[in-house]
């Protein structure tokens, strides 16, 4: 599994998964987080808007996210691999944890940065949490890492 959050620290670990899955005669769940702070934020704005439907707008990001990966899923050429996708809603570290238990899973890989550095600052980085609470084996690459 990569988890993959369109950070360029997770677009390569996408790429090292890919070539792993492919030595490894694996398949490959790629794993993306919508965050539940988020979607609060836009039930929020809904609540101020008549116009504005958090739900219409979260079905739209889904499918936008959802063409995005499978774009880059052509871009690295990870077609020959079974390739399965899920974009999930919730705190990120607990999803991705979640759906490592729920599939299987039995290697997880992952940028140790994503997006943001402000809520590690704040809340402590996804990647320290799964480092933590992971319950298989989690590589970690590192920035600009040589293969």
């Amino acid at each position: 599994m990569v988890a993959y959050d369109f950070s360029d620290y997770s677009k390569e670990a996408f790429e090292f998964a890919v070539e792993l899955a492919y030595e490894l005669k694996s398949d490959l769940m790629i794993v993306n987080v919508i965050n539940q702070r988020d979607v609060d934020a836009l039930l929020r704005a809904e609540m101020e808007s008549a116009s504005f439907s958090a739900d219409e707008f979260i079905k739209d990001n889904k499918k936008d996210r959802m063409e995005r990966i499978n774009e880059i899923v052509e871009e690295i050429s990870a077609k020959h691999l079974l390739v399965e996708i899920q974009i999930k809603i919730g705190v990120p570290f607990r999803e991705l944890i979640q759906a490592v238990k729920d599939g299987g899973v039995d290697l997880v890989v992952m940028g140790r940065k994503g997006r943001s550095n402000l809520s590690g600052i704040l809340f402590g980085t996804t990647a320290e949490k799964m480092f933590r609470h992971c319950p298989v084996p989690l590589l970690s690459l590192r920035e600009d890492m040589q293969r």
